[in-house]
């Protein structure tokens, strides 16, 4: 870990004078004694079901052999790898902790540090430009002095329509900052603004002076609007491609204007025969370039989505990072992820409770939440992976850093670019940046390796962020009464398949990889703390268990074979108990963050819907390129709105317009699971036997239940979003295949 920080000795000393702190927690203690009290509740029940089922070999043979044991060992296995996923998952719930800021303690603004603004785009077909634009003036619009602000925009497909529409924005943005500040607008994102999502200017008690500027600044927001979609249409119609063949490219816009932040336009050179990295290249290439233009001590990293909700969220991170008792240790501060287009009856769990409210503030109590992908403020010397000093040899600093002298003497606090000293200066500064932006520069360096965001995982983040904390870093969750940052979430079932695939793939890429945290980090980071990454990186595992659940029992119900305890056996009741515990402790969750029964059915069918689907692909992708069976790839989450699947989520209906084979699956055990419900009804109406079968009735009925919309496509619906009829009927036809196969192989 780095021996030193960034923070002036000044306002370290002002700061240890200070009796008043800049940020407090509190350990929430009466959830922490309900969540070990359930932990221990829970897991005593689990040691008797490990019971049942061990003791199960040591019957009489007779007794024994009217069970097959192929059927028994695989349900065994499935309750094996659910419990120990879900007892890693207890590492969460051990010591929740909330925060409280105080931004008005923070030092006079010009003892404040400079903070570097990263946003990365890809692709402006599916990360619309004028959204992107308004992050970056929302952004350039932060509560924070406007000399230490520098706003960098990294454009990976290296379209020219970018960086046009980039000095447009920044044309507007010269009237919106000043109209922001004299007025105290709160809402700093022009497009939320003016659109009156958010009503709380008080425009009518401000007077006539203010209301026709107001109309000045929309008039100008409008005509900057529309140039924007008219370079959009021009790039569609000239063939602007994206590809991954081009030079880099680097302009600063602005850096005459002392009263604005500068605004840097970064497109790093691609080519096919090098590996780019995907974002953590990006990130990569703008760490080095922004270290020559500002070098500020902090970096802010946001999706081209997500703008800034409030202005003060550098002000609230600024109380984590410039508190004397956390700043020594302190890697970075994460906001939560929030979306502005979730619907009332969030059926795709858009919203991703769980991780922002169990995972992040869970973690938060240990040695902190993981790195998310956007809305962190990182300390820049955290990156650099090792400590630097004065006396370390330069042909080191070049092995790790690589061959730019420039590049290393910024590594030292005390090296200030200045890009004002005129064309000649910044021209050096561009060309040199322009090295640090080659695809060849990270050859032969530990860029991606122990510098920088790491490379290994397409959840860069993760990775990174568990690199971190294994190097003794910590970091804190920031959680405001109004949210920071808002995003857009997914609005439809294939783009959230696609990207809890690849999150899928690169959680199991760390899992499978030399940071496995069962091997990489018990001797680096605490145990808990290693826990939970371990939990994350084998989450995806879920699959198994959730894919065994949904066919095995249901082949045993459907040829009469019994896999439960009887009704009339206490061991029943270990498994009743087991399988309601873990329903009611998720919906106490649900409903004690201010969620409600919908929304627990909701996640526990999307939890099923990824577990059989996306948890499934993304983890034979990544075990296939840990084997050398494929390439990796990335696709960015589309954000471009299709009014039709927006609708159908808003009306709370699922848009089936997947994957043939993804939806092949989930219609196939639905269909698997009806028949076999059917079945165990008649069985227990024929023959009686409703003591043996009831829980695997039961099972069957649960999924069914949480199946529901599949069923509802299938049968009930007409619209564009049901599912084909093609699909339907060859599901049913391959469900009679496996239950006939299933039958042969069990009864003879």
């Amino acid at each position: 870990m780095q021996k030193y920080t960034l923070i002036s000795t000044r306002f370290m000393k002002e700061a240890m004078d200070n009796s008043l702190p800049l940020q407090l927690s509190h350990v929430r203690k009466s959830i922490s004694i309900i969540n070990r009290t359930y932990t221990l509740i829970h897991s005593t029940a689990l040691t008797a079901l490990l019971y049942y089922r061990v003791s199960f070999f040591f019957q009489n043979p007779e007794t024994r052999s009217h069970t097959p044991t192929i059927p028994w060992l695989l349900v065994f296995s499935g309750e094996l790898i659910l419990s120990f996923i879900w007892l890693l998952g207890q590492a969460y719930r051990w010591r929740y902790v909330t925060r409280t800021s105080f931004p008005e303690r923070l030092p006079d603004d010009k003892h404040l540090p400079a903070i570097d603004v990263i946003i990365c785009t890809a692709d402006p077909k599916r990360e619309p430009t004028f959204g992107v634009m308004n992050t970056v003036i929302s952004a350039m619009a932060l509560d924070y002095p406007r000399e230490k602000l520098h706003v960098y925009v990294s454009d990976d497909g290296g379209s020219s329509v970018t960086l046009y529409v980039m000095k447009e924005a920044w044309a507007f943005a010269r009237l919106w900052l000043p109209f922001c500040c004299t007025h105290g607008i709160k809402t700093r994102c022009p497009e939320v603004y003016f659109s009156g999502a958010e009503d709380d200017e008080d425009g009518e008690l401000r007077g006539n002076e203010f209301l026709e500027e107001r109309q000045k600044i929309k008039i100008e927001f409008e005509l900057f609007r529309e140039r924007v979609m008219r370079a959009n249409e021009n790039c569609g119609a000239g063939g602007d491609s994206i590809n991954g063949d081009h030079p880099p490219m680097i302009e600063v816009i602005g850096e005459e204007e002392a009263e604005m932040p500068i605004l840097v336009y970064v497109s790093r050179e691609k080519r096919p025969s090098h590996p780019h990295h995907f974002k953590a290249g990006a990130l990569n290439v703008l760490l080095r370039v922004s270290s020559m233009i500002s070098n500020s001590p902090y970096i802010l990293v946001l999706d081209c989505d997500m703008y800034c909700n409030d202005q003060s969220s550098a002000r609230q991170a600024m109380c984590c990072h410039l508190d004397p008792k956390l700043s020594p240790s302190l890697a970075f501060v994460q906001f939560p992820q929030i979306f502005h287009n979730i619907s009332s009856n969030d059926i795709y769990d858009s919203l991703i409770r769980s991780a922002f409210t169990t995972v992040w503030e869970g973690m938060d109590g240990l040695d902190g939440p993981v790195l998310s992908g956007t809305g962190f403020y990182m300390k820049r010397v955290a990156l650099y992976g090792t400590s630097i000093q004065d006396d370390t040899n330069i042909t080191e600093l070049r092995q790790s850093f690589g061959y730019s002298d420039e590049f290393i003497k910024s590594l030292s606090q005390k090296y200030k670019p200045n890009i004002s000293n005129g064309r000649d200066s910044l021209a050096a500064i561009l060309r040199e940046a322009q090295l640090l932006a080659s695809c060849q520069f990270e050859n032969q360096t530990k860029w991606g390796e122990e510098v920088g965001f790491l490379c290994h995982s397409v959840c860069e983040d993760v990775l990174t962020g568990y690199n971190l904390h294994c190097k003794g870093w910590t970091s804190v969750l920031c959680l405001p009464s109004k949210p920071q940052f808002l995003g857009s979430s997914i609005t439809n079932l294939n783009d959230l398949l696609v990207q809890s695939t690849r999150w899928a793939s690169g959680l199991v890429d760390i899992g499978i990889s030399k940071f496995c945290p069962f091997l990489y980090g018990p001797l680096k980071a605490s145990f808990l703390q290693n826990i939970c990454y371990a939990e994350l990186s084998f989450y995806p595992f879920y699959f198994l268990p959730v894919w065994c659940f949904a066919t095995i029992p249901q082949l045993c119900l459907f040829n009469g074979i019994p896999l439960y305890p009887e009704v009339s056996s206490s061991f029943f009741v270990v498994f009743a108990f087991i399988f309601l515990s873990a329903l009611s402790k998720h919906l106490w969750e649900v409903m004690s963050t201010g969620g409600s029964i919908r929304t627990w059915s909701n996640e526990q069918r999307i939890w099923m819907i990824k577990s059989v689907t996306s948890y499934l692909y993304g983890s034979l992708d990544a075990i296939m390129k840990r084997f050398g069976m494929r390439n990796a790839g990335f696709s960015p989450t589309n954000k471009v709105s299709d009014s039709d699947r927006v609708k159908l989520y808003q009306m709370g209906k699922f848009d089936f317009r997947i994957s043939k084979a993804v939806l092949t699956s989930m219609v196939t055990l639905v269909v698997l699971n009806m028949a076999a419900f059917i079945a165990g009804v008649a069985r227990v109406i024929v023959f009686g036997n409703w003591e043996k079968l009831l829980m695997q009735v039961l099972l069957s009925l649960y999924i069914l239940i949480m199946g529901s919309p599949v069923l509802e496509g299938m049968i009930v619906r007409k619209d564009r979003g049901r599912i084909p009829y093609s699909i339907t009927l060859f599901s049913v036809v391959l469900a009679m295949v496996i239950l006939t196969l299933g039958s042969v192989v069990l009864l003879y």
